[in-house]
């Protein structure tokens, strides 16, 4: 009743109704492209790569339209790999850095980004037609596979490019006029689509046979997946919580009559400060070097190096999730130390009279600081590391009894649900805000 009463409040005012409309309208839109194939396509859908672990994440993201060959295919991974690109180099050329830190030269990288991103959506674009060629028995209707068509190469580039700007400028827009961040909701829904897939899968699972046989074998497996999916829910809602309040003083000041300051605060470190952002820079990273051979034409696919990166980027060993771990403890601490300056930190403290008990100000609380957040930022990055292994592990694990768990395994993994909770709980404060801006009940009250 309460959750029913906070949407009617919200749908009470016009602003807020407005922007919920135009976020529906715009995600629609995005869930229409996504099975609008290239004009003149046949027989072209990845079928090949539903073993493949990371496409099958990247289908999922895209909600589906990677397999089905459609306008939208490349999802927003472009966008999201020029964002990483972009990062690494305002680290590293101080021009950038500096950049960074003037709101009109914020505008500028990411003008910079949207064009990065078209000219990786353009590269990734050629890759993948290369990989389709080599994949379907048919391309269109003009072509067949394994010959090089100058039409179909160019209509095909040319139209998944375009997609990668349409979600672009879906997600700015959903941003802009709508609730939450556009990127974020893009993923989001992409995901929420899969589920329905998911749940029949599981449903299959019980009454269909399943991969286990015996009816009431599978019951038990269907009632733990269901189990540890609400398990992963939790922890990932009491980790996105998490965080240590390192507590801060502010001295008294005397100024006439009147006593100032002497107020009791604290500094909040978030356990999970990074989100969910590691884990899809991880992803995106491994992506790379798979999309390449597709270059090199499905008959050479399985020979050589090429073929050493073909099956590891599957997602089907041992060595996958422990490089997978490691790209997200690297991210998680990059991140840290790109967005989290303890130095500038200990400097506003000093600045507006502040102190830690116990520590003098400057670079005595700087360090301080600086250590408290890499200590925590371990939980966070081991905790987002076994979220994002755990469902190759499950998989690795039913493999060696030669079973295959596919989306079901992937839907109801820990990347997936704390993609989904942590967009989910940002959206639920955005909305909150603007109810307590007009003294409505929010959700979290």
């Amino acid at each position: 009743m309460r959750f029913i009463e906070v949407l009617q409040n919200a749908f009470k005012v016009k602003d807020l109704r407005k922007k919920i409309g135009m976020t529906l309208l715009l995600i629609i839109i995005f869930r229409i492209g996504c099975f609008i194939t290239v004009p003149g396509l046949q027989d072209a859908a990845l079928d090949s790569l539903a073993g493949n672990g990371l496409f099958r994440f990247m289908d999922m993201l895209s909600g589906g339209a990677f397999q089905q060959v459609s306008i939208f295919s490349l999802g927003i991974s472009p966008y999201i790999n020029a964002s990483i690109i972009m990062q690494l180099l305002t680290v590293a050329i101080p021009y950038l850095e500096k950049k960074q830190k003037d709101p009109d030269g914020r505008k500028q990288i990411s003008q910079w980004t949207r064009y990065a991103a078209i000219a990786l959506g353009l590269l990734q674009s050629v890759m993948l037609y290369f990989n389709i060629n080599g994949e379907a028995t048919t391309i269109n209707l003009f072509a067949t596979a394994g010959k090089f068509d100058i039409f179909t190469f160019l209509l095909m580039v040319i139209t998944f490019t375009t997609g990668t700007a349409v979600l672009m400028w879906l997600g700015e827009k959903i941003t802009e006029v709508g609730i939450g961040n556009g990127i974020s909701m893009i993923i989001f829904a992409g995901i929420i689509s899969a589920g329905p897939r998911a749940a029949i899968s599981l449903y299959d699972l019980v009454v269909g046979g399943g991969i286990f046989g015996k009816w009431y074998f599978n019951i038990f497996v269907a009632l733990a997946i269901v189990i540890v999916f609400l398990a992963v829910i939790v922890a990932v809602v009491w980790m996105e919580g998490g965080e240590r309040r390192i507590p801060v003083q502010y001295a008294k000041k005397v100024v006439g009559n009147k006593v100032y300051g002497g107020q009791s605060t604290h500094i909040p470190l978030k356990v999970n400060s990074s989100g969910v952002l590691p884990i899809i820079f991880a992803m995106s990273l491994l992506q790379f070097p798979a999309t390449i051979v597709a270059f090199i034409g499905k008959s050479n696919a399985t020979k050589g190096f090429a073929g050493f990166i073909n099956s590891f980027s599957a997602g089907n060993s041992w060595g996958y999730v422990l490089v997978y771990a490691l790209l997200i403890l690297g991210f998680t601490f990059f991140y840290n130390i790109v967005y989290f300056d303890p130095v500038d930190i200990a400097n506003n403290l000093k600045k507006n009279g502040g102190f830690i008990p116990g520590l003098r100000p400057g670079a005595p609380t700087a360090d301080f600081i600086k250590k408290s957040s890499h200590r925590i930022t371990w939980f966070g990055a081991i905790f987002l590391a076994v979220l994002a292994v755990f469902p190759t592990v499950i998989q690795l694990i039913c493999s060696i009894f030669n079973k295959d768990l596919g989306s079901i395994n992937l839907w109801f993994g820990g990347t997936t649900v704390l993609i989904l909770v942590g967009v989910a709980l940002e959206t639920v404060r955005q909305i909150e805000a603007q109810l307590l801006m007009r003294n409505y009940r929010g959700f979290l009250d």
